[in-house]
C-alpha cells in the first residue's frame, strides 16, 4: 500500500520547508510506513534536518530513499541514528534497481559505464568499507554542520550536477579542508551531469576530479551511473561495500541487510550478529 504525503500538493512555495518537515515526521511515526521515498531532489532539505524526529526513527526503523538535495537527510540520518538509507531517482524514474536495493538480501553490483563523463578517472586498487555520501555540493554544505561523516575506512561516494568545474574543485576542497577525507578508504564516483566549464580557459570536471581525487593516494572508480543522469543506479548507503577500480565495479549490501548491520544496531540500541562477507550465502 502506498500513502501519498497529505501536504506535499499544498499551494504555494515553499521556503521554509515546514509541511515538508511534518509529513516527513508523520512517515516515521506511522507503524504501517515501512519506507519513505522521496518524489524530487528536495530542494530546502538543509533546513529542516535539525527538526527530524530522529527518536522516532531510532525506535521503528524505515526504509528511506531520495537523491540530490535528499543527501542532507541522508547524512543526518546515519549521523544520528546509523540507519542506513539508499541513494536513489525520484519516483517517476523507478525500475528493479530499487526493488533490489530496497526488497531483496542479494549484492547490488554497479559496473562503471564508458559512456559516463567520468569513465577516464581512476585510481588502480581495491578497497573496502562502508558506503557514504551523495551530492558532493550537499556533501561540502553540510562539512561545516555538527553532522560530520566519519569516512575513516569508509568509501566515500559522489556525484554532481548543474555545478562548473570550479565550483566542483571548490566543493572537493572544503571536504579536504575540513578533515572529512582523512582516512577515506575509496572514493567512487559518479554521474557528473551538465558540470561543463563555461567560456574561457578552464580546466575540465575530468581534470579537477583526477587532480583532486588523484591526491588521496587511494583506489578511486569513476564512470558509475549513479546521480542525475538518464541511466541511474540505485545503491545503498551506510552499508559494507567494495570498490574495485581494477575490475571497475562497486559492490555493495542492499538497504534491507544493511539495516541489520552490527554498526547501524549498535546506533539504534539493538543486538545483531554481522552480516556474513559480501559474495557469500
Amino acid at each position: 500500500m502506498i500513502k501519498r504525503c497529505p501536504k506535499r500538493r499544498s499551494n504555494g512555495v515553499h521556503i521554509r520547508g515546514d509541511s515538508h518537515l511534518a509529513d516527513l515526521n508523520s512517515a516515521f511515526h506511522d507503524p504501517d510506513v515501512r519506507a519513505v521515498v522521496c518524489l524530487r531532489g528536495g530542494y530546502g532539505a538543509q533546513r529542516i534536518v535539525d527538526a527530524l524526529d530522529f527518536d522516532a526513527v531510532r525506535a521503528d526503523p524505515k526504509l528511506f530513499m531520495g537523491f540530490s538535495d535528499i543527501t542532507a537527510l541522508h547524512v543526518a540520518l546515519w549521523c544520528e541514528t546509523g540507519l542506513p538509507t539508499v541513494h536513489g531517482p525520484r519516483l517517476s524514474n523507478l525500475h528493479d534497481g530499487a526493488r533490489r536495493a530496497l526488497m531483496t538480501t542479494d549484492p547490488i553490483v554497479v559496473t562503471a559505464d564508458e559512456n559516463e563523463d567520468t569513465f577516464d578517472v581512476r585510481v588502480p586498487g581495491r578497497a573496502e568499507g562502508t558506503l557514504l555520501g551523495g551530492n558532493l555540493t550537499m556533501l561540502a554544505t553540510t562539512a561545516g554542520t555538527h553532522h560530520r561523516l566519519d569516512l575513516t575506512g569508509a568509501i566515500l561516494l559522489i556525484e554532481a550536477a548543474g555545478e562548473e568545474p570550479y565550483r566542483i574543485d571548490r566543493s572537493i576542497v572544503q571536504l579536504k579542508q575540513s578533515g572529512w577525507l582523512d582516512g577515506v578508504a575509496g572514493v567512487a564516483v559518479g554521474q557528473f551531469t551538465e558540470c561543463d566549464h563555461g567560456d574561457g580557459p578552464s580546466p575540465t570536471v575530468q581534470q579537477v576530479l583526477a587532480e583532486q581525487l588523484g591526491e588521496l593516494g587511494v583506489p578511486v572508480l569513476g564512470g558509475l551511473p549513479i546521480g542525475h543522469g538518464d541511466e541511474q543506479a540505485v545503491v545503498a548507503q551506510g552499508v559494507p561495500a567494495v570498490l574495485d577500480a581494477n575490475a571497475g565495479t562497486l559492490t555493495s549490501q542492499p538497504a534491507s541487510r544493511g539495516m541489520r548491520t552490527t554498526h547501524a544496531y549498535r546506533k539504534l540500541g539493538m543486538d545483531s550478529s554481522p552480516d556474513p562477507p559480501l559474495g557469500s550465502s
